[in-house]
């Protein structure tokens, strides 16, 4: 058994990308979403599904789940946040070893590639959170200077407030990192100068429930090329599939 923890988890579309994975592979396998209230309920989630081999890890847990695995790998332990559990049993399932990844930041490249041009060379990466650590880590291995926008200048480089044409003329990728569209909450949207984008802009939002959220339908309305985060997941997804099923750490 494989699972997601967070919350809520409404908006997220794991369980069924893998439900479908597995019938169409022929895998006696299956996948649960577990809400949990708690990031402290963790143990007592592993310890009471034995045959639960890996975890995905969505908001708000990817960062606070750290404390509570034996070990992380170095881009996880890098970018600070971890998406992707795998849980290693002793042979009487007495013991468990927890294993932190992350594989949301090569989910997000290999996503973003076919819409990059040479002349994006800076970023805004709006929110601070795990994801947008990601983000971050794989802009910077792809030569993209990011700049962090937060609500609180303690959580980033700039507010809000401070993005103006300038800062939009100078930054070509825009990535929202933020819960802000998501379902059911459909008509909330980062609150940036969407009248300064223009057709060099590429918007991307991480949210791909619903399929446009209003962050890209603003974006696309000012020309930018836009996309949403379904591929991401469905790359990440499959890079979680094999850190569970690797035969060694």
């Amino acid at each position: 058994m494989y699972g997601l923890i967070g919350y809520p988890l409404g908006h997220s579309f794991s369980a069924q990308y893998f439900t479908e994975k597995f019938l169409r592979e022929g895998l006696d396998e299956c996948y649960k979403l577990f809400p949990i209230k708690d990031i402290n309920s963790l143990s007592e989630l592993v310890d009471g599904n034995k045959t639960l081999n890996g975890l995905n890890v969505t908001i708000p847990y990817k960062q606070a789940v750290i404390p509570f695995l034996d070990k992380i790998s170095g881009d996880a332990s890098e970018i600070g946040a971890v998406n992707v559990i795998r849980i290693s049993r002793s042979k009487s399932a007495a013991k468990t070893h927890l294993s932190g990844y992350n594989t949301d930041w090569k989910g997000f490249i290999e996503s973003l590639e076919p819409m990059l041009h040479p002349h994006v060379k800076k970023a805004l990466i709006l929110g601070s959170g795990g994801a947008s650590k990601a983000v971050v880590y794989g802009l910077k291995k792809r030569g993209i200077k990011p700049l962090i926008v937060s609500r609180s200048k303690n959580s980033g480089d700039m507010t809000y407030d401070d993005i103006d044409k300038t800062i939009m003329s100078e930054h070509l990728l825009i990535v929202n990192t933020t819960p802000l569209g998501m379902f059911p909450e459909t008509e909330a949207y980062p609150d940036i100068p969407y009248n300064f984008l223009t057709p060099d802009h590429i918007c991307y939002d991480l949210i791909y429930n619903p399929e446009q959220t209003e962050f890209m339908r603003k974006s696309a309305a000012m020309g930018a090329e836009v996309k949403n985060g379904l591929e991401m997941l469905h790359i990440q997804a499959e890079l979680s599939w094999k850190i569970w099923n690797a035969h060694s750490e």
